[in-house]
């Protein structure tokens, strides 16, 4: 429904000679996508966050009518997507389309359909619309990276979020350092997860000849929060920037209106992300993180320092930045990953006051070492392959590419167990 409403918005917006009618027409789009998406995905918990405010001040609401449907797998994603076509022609950066199949093609492109990258109608439209051929460089580069978002999947998030969900649903009865485990673990499931799935999808895409954007770029060598956020979910991030900071005003007005529009796209994006105030108060978070280097102004310092850099991490200053980075983003992943803010406070609270040295063993008969060895052998193979995000596998050798590969291939098999719930954590939301 949403397709075909967005197609029309996008007729009546191309063909509009006044702003004021061009205007209208994308409120249209908006309003109906947000509505939507808002209905099936935000609707029970507005109401379950009234009938909680009317608890605390002494009111029960005894009954309520709230939706009983399955959320539609990756509707947040499409549904940005579909918008971004009627904002491209809006913004004058991409002309209306009379091939509705390629339109179709562009909502539901099967790669990345359910979990992102987001991709703006500018870049994906037009490469749907124009002709293609097979490239054999273009395949072999997007079969690599399907391996490689394999193995991060598999072999990285699916092997501790075994011990993640085990540690976070028994919190209570664990020592702060099996917490702090926990927490570290989640931030290289999530990324091992999330980032998999984009190599995966990005991969699939070069088979059909097209380039997605890039999801993930060793978001955790960033050295500030601002580059966090430049590495992490960029087609999001690039999402909020292009078509909610920069139309508030971005950050070419007054100061404070500035630190609104931050506030706004970091709330947003802690919204987008669930429904659920840890979500929200995970966003906020990141907000107040972010907010102290834009007003020093070095929420830029690194925007044309690149990590590729034969120079990066020579320096101790630049090597502590990336630890206190990691360890900022990995506190606020608590919020993200809690059932309630509560239970986050609770799990943090834990690790402050109730620190302990105990070692945490799994029953299957691994220790904390093992997993902090997996992480730390992963850490160094991305900074040897951080020059490009999509080239996991650039030896000169081929006798190296070749015992990686097997490696690689010999630790899928070995870690894959078909009683682990293979999920993607994104498809959630």
């Amino acid at each position: 429904m949403s397709t075909i409403v967005d197609y029309l918005v996008g007729i009546k917006i191309d063909s509009s000679d006044k702003q004021v009618k061009r205007k209208s027409w994308l409120w249209v789009s908006v309003v109906f996508n947000v509505g939507l998406l808002g209905f099936f995905k935000y609707y029970n918990f507005f109401i379950d966050s009234w009938i909680d405010m009317f608890s605390i001040l002494g009111y029960e609401i005894k009954s309520t009518w709230t939706l009983r449907v399955i959320l539609p797998v990756g509707i947040s994603f499409y549904t940005f997507q579909t918008m971004s076509y009627s904002f491209d022609i809006y913004y004058k950066k991409l002309k209306h389309t009379k091939d509705f199949l390629s339109f179709a093609t562009f909502v539901s492109f099967f790669p990345q359909l359910v979990a992102g990258p987001i991709e703006r109608a500018s870049n994906l439209l037009s490469q749907i619309t124009n002709k293609r051929t097979f490239n054999y460089e273009q395949a072999v580069g997007g079969l690599k990276l399907i391996l490689w978002g394999l193995f991060k999947k598999v072999v990285i998030a699916d092997s501790l979020g075994v011990i993640v969900d085990d540690i976070f649903a028994n919190y209570s009865t664990y020592p702060a350092s099996t917490l702090i485990l926990g927490v570290t673990l989640f931030s290289f499931q999530i990324y091992g997860d999330f980032s998999g799935y984009s190599d995966i999808a990005i991969g699939t895409a070069k088979l059909f000849g097209i380039e997605l954007t890039s999801n993930f770029k060793f978001p955790y060598f960033s050295r500030n929060v601002a580059e966090f956020w430049r590495r992490w979910h960029i087609s999001l991030s690039t999402w909020f920037r292009y078509y909610i900071y920069i139309p508030l005003g971005g950050s070419y007005q007054s100061k404070w209106i500035s630190l609104r529009n931050i506030a706004i796209v970091f709330l947003v994006s802690g919204f987008w992300h669930g429904a659920n105030w840890t979500f929200i108060f995970w966003g906020l978070i990141h907000a107040l993180l972010f907010i102290p280097s834009f007003l020093t102004g070095r929420n830029r310092t690194y925007v044309y320092s690149h990590i590729g850099e034969s120079r990066f991490l020579k320096t101790t200053n630049e090597f502590f930045n990336v630890i206190l980075t990691f360890c900022i983003v990995t506190f606020a992943w608590v919020f993200f990953r809690s059932d309630s803010i509560l239970e986050a406070f609770e799990f943090i609270k834990r690790i402050i006051f109730n620190f302990s040295h105990e070692s945490y063993s799994h029953p299957m008969g691994y220790r904390m070492i093992d997993y902090y060895v997996l992480i730390v052998l992963f850490v160094l193979y991305e900074y040897r392959i951080r020059k490009d995000e999509r080239a996991p596998f650039k030896f000169k050798s081929k006798f190296i590419r070749f015992i990686i590969y097997t490696l690689v291939i010999f630790l899928l098999l070995l870690f894959y167990d078909d009683t682990i719930d293979r999920s993607f954590i994104y498809f959630q939301f």
